[in-house]
């Protein structure tokens, strides 16, 4: 099952997708976050609230698009209880990628210890320990914090790039989209599409500036995944220019193809009491091995970025918008 959030006039609506041309409404006022709050007080699953809910109506599917009426699948009443963050080195040959754009060996996996950088040993703890057994507790990945849900921006909405950034890139990865219960417990409600968007060139400079490169806006849907993965998943990211596809690149991902379980990715954010609060929601990354950046492409304003993963339905799409001046930021003492 595959659902969408929209705006239908003033209202927030929630539909589950039947076909790539039609979406089914459901009756339900407060779209996902509401659904996931009954299906969680109740004991139900997210199938069963959503089946008695539906609607007897089709709504097409192509004008929610084109009118930009596209929410997020996932939000909260209000943003400052929605957390983004995300998990870097995660997915196997993105310790290649990560050393590429820091110009350094690609053969580091086969040094010394002491010869490795601080991003390979983090990627090589993560292969030799980030799938434990059940029951077991694996190895740390990089964590990294985006922002509140006012970072995201909806599906086919324009992704803002703010005055002092050094470079805007694509980051294609899967999110986990969460709701936390009331006695503290994280619910699942799924999985979807995200473009993480990064400033590479920030972060190539010193991987301190990590955590100033990825506080920028994001993006992810505009379908969300209800239910189990599949372990391999191939998808596409591209770049749009004036109509024309500039770069263009399959990237892979799901378990098979990553060095941490995604248990142990959620376990690793989920164990601080602090990211535990009841009816927060989480909308937490999983890290790619796939940027344009490292093929040396330097994005424009109007650039189109496109990420498509066939099982999720509708590409995720966004124009860039690049911002001339930054706010003046005047702090004063009370």
């Amino acid at each position: 099952m595959r659902l969408i959030q929209y705006r239908d006039r003033n209202q927030l609506r929630v539909a589950v997708v039947e076909t790539p041309e039609a979406v089914r409404p459901i009756t339900v006022e407060g779209g996902t976050y509401a659904l996931a709050r009954i299906a969680i007080d109740s004991g139900q699953s997210l199938e069963s609230v959503i089946e008695v809910r539906l609607e007897d109506t089709l709504l097409d599917y192509q004008p929610l698009v084109d009118e930009r009426r596209l929410l997020p699948p996932l939000t909260h009443p209000d943003p400052a209880h929605c957390l983004v963050t995300g998990t870097g080195l995660t997915h196997l040959g993105s310790a290649d990628t990560r050393s590429a754009m820091h110009a350094q060996s690609q053969q580091q996996t086969q040094q010394s210890e002491e010869q490795l950088t601080d991003s390979m040993r983090m990627f090589k703890l993560g292969v030799e320990g980030g799938k434990p057994a059940p029951g077991e507790t694996g190895a740390q990945p990089e964590w990294f914090y985006k922002g509140g849900g006012d970072c995201m921006v909806a599906p086919e909405a324009e992704i803002p790039v703010p005055a002092f950034a050094e470079d805007a890139g694509e980051e294609p990865e899967l999110a986990g989209l969460y709701l936390i219960g009331n006695d503290g417990r994280p619910w699942r409600i799924g999985y979807a599409i995200g473009n993480e968007f990064s400033d590479h060139v920030t972060e190539r400079f010193n991987y301190l500036w990590l955590a100033h490169s990825k506080l920028r806006a994001c993006s992810v849907g505009p379908e969300l995944w209800v239910g189990e993965l599949p372990d391999h998943l191939e998808g596409t990211s591209r770049i749009v220019r004036g109509g024309e596809t500039v770069w263009e690149k399959p990237f892979l991902t799901g378990e098979a193809n990553m060095a941490h379980s995604l248990a142990n990715l959620e376990y690793h954010h989920f164990k601080y009491s602090g990211f535990r609060r009841p009816g927060d929601v989480h909308v937490h990354f999983f890290g790619t091995a796939t940027l344009s950046f490292a093929d040396g492409i330097k994005t424009r304003d109007g650039d189109r970025f496109e990420i498509s993963l066939p099982i999720f339905g509708r590409a995720l799409r966004n124009p860039l918008r690049f911002k001339t001046e930054t706010p003046p930021i005047d702090v004063k003492s009370l």
